[in-house]
Formats: C-alpha cells, sequence, structure tokens
C-alpha cells in the first residue's frame, strides 16, 4: 500500500473526500488489531468523546414537568393526554421545582428561569410555555425560522461565544435555527443561487485548509463557482507552520469580481483562529470591496478564549454558522446556527437586481407573501429549506431549541467560566500530549483552539533528517502512504491533510475523540513511521 506513486489506485484514491477515504484507513487499522496485540485508535473524525451534562439533565427534567402539564389539561386511560396550558404555567413551573428541589437537573432549571427573567425580561408564562409545549414537541415551530425565546437566548450566548463579550453596536443578529451547521451551510449555498447572489461562474474564495465541503459544493454542477484558494503558508523564522495568511493575498479581494469569501475560523484541520493582521486586512478588502459577502462557520470558536468572528467585526458584510456539536458534546442532536445581521449586504444585493430577476424571485416567493420585496434574506433561507412550498412547516424540532436554550444558558450562568476553563485545558493536554511523544513541545499560541493538530510530515522530515531526506520520500511515496502506513504498523486512523486543501504530506489528527493517553500513543507511532521512511532511506544510500 506504501509505493502508489505511478499508481491508477493512488490517482482515484486522492480523488475522495478524506471522510470516504477513512473507510479504507479504518479497514487498515482493523487489520493490524486483528493480528497484533493493539487497540484501534480512530483519530480520524471530530466527533467528541465528552458531554454537557447539566442542560441535558435540565431538558430531561422539565420533559417530566411538561408530562404533568399535558394531563393537568386532560388524560384518557388510553395513554391520551392533552397540551400544555399557557395561563398560569409559571406559577405551577415555579411549585414544581419547589417540590422536586435538588433532584437532577431542577437547579439548572431554576437558574435558567431566572436568568431568563432577569437578563432577558421574559415574560414568565410565555417562556415557560415554549418550554414545556417545546420539550413535547406538539406544534410546529413557531415561528419557522427559530422560537422567540430560543432567539434571545442564543443572541445573548453568541455575544459571548463568537463576539468576544463585545457584538457589534446597535446590532442585532436574526437567527434561523437549523440541523446542524452542515444544513446551515447547504441552506446558504442554496439561497444565494436560488436569489442571483452566486451564479455560475462566479468568483469566490476560499481560505484554506477548510471543511471539505466548502472546497467540494462549490465545483458541483449546480453551482460552479470559480474558486479562488487563500492558503495558510505563512512560516516561522525556523521553518514551522504559523498557519495565517499572508495580508497580500487577502488584498486581492479588493477586486470586485469576487463576490464572497469561505472562512472556517478556527481553521479545520489547523485549528488556529485568524489573527488581527488578517482581519485587518480583510477588513481593508471589504471597504474597496464593500459588496463582498462572507461566510464564516464558528464552531471552533469557543475554543479560543475571546475568541471573535469576523461577523463581529463586519456584521454587515458576513453571516455566521455555529454548531453546538463540539462544545456541548452533541453532534448527535445535530443543532446550529445560523445568524445574519439585521442590516446586511445580502438584503442590500436583493434590492439592486435587475428588473427581471426581481420578477422572476417575485413568482419564486409570491406564496408566501404580498411584499416579496420586503421578505427578508434569512426568511428566504428559512423558505428554501423547504422548497418555499413546505415553509409552513420549516424550522428545527421544538425539542432541540429546548436543548439548544439549555446549552446556551449553561454558558450565561457560568459566570465564573468553569466549564469554558476546564474544556480548553482538557482540549489543550491532549495536544502536548501528541506532541510530547513526538519528541517536541510545541510553544503556547493564544490563537489555537487545538480541535485537532495538522502535522506537516516534510517540514519534520527536513528537520529531522534534511532536504535530501524530504526529496526521497517526496519522489519514492505518495503522501496516503504515510496515512495507510501508521494504520496498517499501529492501528491507529489519521486523515491525509491535503484532503482538506493543506500542505501535501500534512495528516490530520482529531483531538476531540480519544483520551489524552491515547495521543501519547498516536504521537510516538507518527514519529516511528517517519524514522521507518528514514530508515528505508538510508538504505537505499547505502545499497547504492
Amino acid at each position: 500500500m506504501d509505493n502508489l506513486i505511478n499508481s491508477p489506485l493512488d490517482a482515484e484514491l486522492s480523488k475522495l473526500s478524506p471522510f470516504e477515504l477513512k473507510g479504507r484507513i479504518i479497514a487498515a487499522a482493523d487489520e493490524k488489531v486483528k493480528n497484533a496485540a493493539y487497540t484501534l485508535l480512530n483519530a480520524g473524525r471530530g466527533n467528541p468523546n465528552w458531554l454537557a451534562i447539566e442542560s441535558r439533565k435540565a431538558f430531561f427534567a422539565i420533559g417530566m414537568f411538561a408530562v404533568e402539564e399535558a394531563e393537568r389539561d386532560f388524560s384518557l386511560p388510553e395513554g391520551i393526554a392533552g397540551v400544555p396550558q399557557k395561563e398560569g404555567i409559571s406559577v405551577r413551573f415555579e411549585d414544581w421545582m419547589r417540590a422536586h428541589a435538588g433532584q437532577p437537573g431542577v437547579d439548572f432549571l431554576k437558574g435558567a428561569y431566572e436568568y431568563a427573567l432577569t437578563e432577558l425580561s421574559a415574560d414568565a408564562d410565555s417562556l415557560i410555555e415554549e418550554w414545556a409545549g417545546g420539550i413535547m414537541g406538539h406544534n410546529y415551530p413557531t415561528p419557522p425560522r427559530i422560537m422567540p425565546y430560543t432567539e434571545k437566548i442564543i443572541q445573548k450566548y453568541l455575544d459571548w461565544a463568537i463576539c468576544a463579550g463585545n457584538p457589534p453596536e446597535n446590532n442585532v443578529f436574526d437567527l434561523f435555527a437549523v440541523e446542524g451547521s452542515t444544513a446551515g451551510m447547504c441552506y446558504c449555498f442554496d439561497v444565494l443561487k436560488q436569489n442571483f447572489l452566486l451564479n455560475a461562474g462566479d468568483s469566490v474564495a476560499l481560505m484554506v485548509p477548510a471543511f471539505t465541503p466548502y472546497i467540494e459544493i462549490p465545483e458541483l454542477s449546480e453551482f460552479q463557482y470559480d474558486v479562488f484558494n487563500i492558503q495558510a503558508d505563512v512560516m516561522t523564522p525556523d521553518g514551522m507552520h504559523s498557519w495565517q495568511y499572508d495580508p497580500a493575498d487577502i488584498a486581492k479581494l479588493k477586486d470586485k469580481k469576487y463576490k464572497m469569501l469561505f472562512v472556517t475560523n478556527p481553521s479545520n484541520p489547523p485549528s488556529y483562529e485568524i489573527d488581527r493582521k488578517t482581519v485587518e486586512a480583510i477588513k481593508e478588502a471589504v471597504k474597496a470591496n464593500p459588496d463582498l459577502m462572507i461566510l464564516t462557520d464558528d464552531v471552533y470558536g469557543t475554543f479560543v478564549k475571546g475568541y471573535r468572528s469576523l461577523i463581529a467585526d463586519l456584521p454587515f458584510n458576513a453571516m455566521s454558522c455555529y454548531s453546538f456539536s463540539k462544545y456541548f458534546g452533541a453532534t448527535g442532536w445535530r443543532i446550529a446556527v445560523t445568524a445574519v445581521s439585521q442590516n446586511n449586504v445580502f438584503d442590500k444585493l436583493i434590492s439592486e437586481l435587475p428588473d427581471d430577476k426581481k420578477t422572476a424571485l417575485n413568482k419564486r416567493y409570491q406564496s408566501l407573501t404580498i411584499d416579496v420585496p420586503g421578505l427578508k434574506f434569512i426568511d428566504r433561507m428559512v423558505a428554501e429549506s423547504r422548497l418555499i412550498a413546505l415553509n409552513h412547516t420549516a424550522g428545527l424540532s421544538t425539542p432541540q431549541q429546548i436543548q439548544m436554550s439549555f446549552m446556551a444558558l449553561g454558558s450565561l450562568m457560568d459566570e465564573k467560566g468553569v466549564y469554558h476553563e476546564r474544556m480548553i485545558k482538557l482540549i489543550h493536554n491532549r495536544y502536548d500530549a501528541l506532541w510530547s511523544n513526538f519528541g517536541f513541545k510545541m510553544p503556547d499560541d493564544p490563537l489555537r483552539a487545538d480541535y485537532y493538530s495538522e502535522i506537516d510530515l516534510m517540514v519534520w522530515a527536513r528537520k529531522l533528517y534534511g532536504q535530501e531526506f524530504a526529496d526521497y520520500i517526496d519522489k519514492t511515496y505518495s503522501p496516503l502512504a504515510a496515512v495507510f502506513r501508521i494504520a496498517s504498523e499501529t492501528g491507529a486512523v489519521v486523515l491525509n491533510g491535503d484532503g482538506f486543501d493543506g500542505p501535501r504530506w500534512s495528516i490530520r489528527v482529531s483531538l476531540a475523540n480519544l483520551n489524552q493517553e491515547d495521543y501519547v500513543k498516536i504521537g510516538k507511532y507518527i514519529r516511528q513511521i517517519l524514522e521507518q521512511f528514514a530508515n528505508e532511506w538510508k538504505a537505499s544510500k547505502e545499497a547504492k
């Protein structure tokens, strides 16, 4: 499986997304595990092995209150009950909490209830009706975009999570609750196309390395964008990747041919927040190209202290996809939001479309409103998520919205940041474990999220054995050889970094889904495979 440099199989495998290639890598690792005393260590996917537990306890607790409320409405012996009723429900909730004090989740609910009343000026009955009715899932999400108090809670949470506690002045984000940020991404691409904001052949920019769908979607036949990849190729004086961007590359966005910029920040897989120099360069580009649209995927932001999204610095131009999946250990919940400022470039550009396109859009959305020009971009996104005709049944399921609200409230109530500090420490310790047994302690960097680590084997080949060795492995092997050899020799699964448009010889290690001691082993295995390549190189030199 190693020497694939001239193999047709290698050419075919290299076309696969790393996530699709993963099955073959796991199969190679499985063979090692079956035939030797090794444990399968799958660091190939970023599914976290932790849970934010208190918000989940609250979710199940309020479910029992809601059941009682439903049966209070009416209850039939055949197992049929009514639905929670609004009038007086907050008083009954307060009585219920007193009666169940000390039980799992109830103290959390008490704190969340008091926070919403004092900090969000919530109407008590309306709030508890949303929570009790939402947890029972007896009604369509109303409004379809997001339920009222869910939106208020998540708006407050995003001020902290992606705006560093300092949101743009006089700015409000409209939110669309979606089935994970991947759904938000799909809806974004679709609504941009359907509203003529991005058309086939348009020039867009992508900051890479990047989550693979941002690489693959623009190439699909229904989009066909002309993509300019902005590489995070700035190196430090000692020859290491900084995983930051050259301002000269960012300056190219001043050209008005570029319609949109796609950003994963912090990056995936390098896992670095973009630095302020890059942010300032993007802001300068927007001054010259004021209609530049930006999509920023902020899912890993909460793993960096004081994280600030581009939507915080450029609220008019940017929309954000934010997922609860990673920070709260909730990939199976499929809960996320897409955020768009109430005053935004997307609505502006729609209002400036030529008459023929406005006529087409009036026809497209005429079943929704008599004022199509006044239909906001984010509400068009909601409609497109259900092919317009099913707009009235759009939206994220109400139980999902309640769980999302409780997760956000957990962070808002945690004034000392206990969960945040512990989560960052957990993930940083795994990073240190990976690199310490690789033979090096990497310097701390406040911009590093550490959710993944991207290791450029070519950098370490040069550092450890010199340029001649680096040239040897590049000429002799395919980069996939390293990934498959790690799997077949050690039972560890990592992904090829070039599949994310990273350096050709890089590998991606997820630091989310294994324990600290496992990363000690993986660091050792990576170094071991590099040494094997070096021994083969030395043997080839001696043979000459």
